[in-house]
């Protein structure tokens, strides 16, 4: 809300012409249906598959941030089971929790913008 302005009264939004601007409209759009009690279409920008890479990323993000190893983070995402049954310097898994926290620090450095937006065809 703009300052001064009525809560009361008529709220106008403003959407600029431009390469996001269907993005913006669906945004736009779940905002007016959630402020109306009613419930918002869903959100097309990410996958449920995005989402949970996004929820890890995250996570592993912090975890490294808050000074867990890698070893470590995988335990927490991935369970101590399934780390302790191979060698963790070959493992897969700790590839992939190296790349979670890089995508996640990315992430936390802006590139979750990309991800929200809609990709586009060329």
């Amino acid at each position: 809300m703009m300052p001064g302005s009525d809560p009361t009264k008529p709220v106008v939004a403003m959407i600029p012409f431009d390469a996001d601007m269907l993005g913006r409209i669906e945004t736009l759009t779940r905002l007016w249906r959630s402020l109306r009690g009613q419930r918002p279409p869903p959100d097309t920008r990410m996958t449920q598959q995005q989402r949970r890479r996004l929820r890890r990323m995250i996570q592993a993000a912090d975890g490294h941030m808050n000074g867990a190893s890698y070893r470590e983070i995988a335990i927490a995402i991935y369970g101590e089971p399934r780390i302790s049954a191979e060698s963790w310097k070959t493992s897969p898994l700790r590839a992939s929790v190296i790349g979670l926290v890089k995508g996640g620090l990315d992430a936390i450095n802006g590139g979750y913008l990309n991800m929200l937006r809609h990709r586009r065809r060329s």
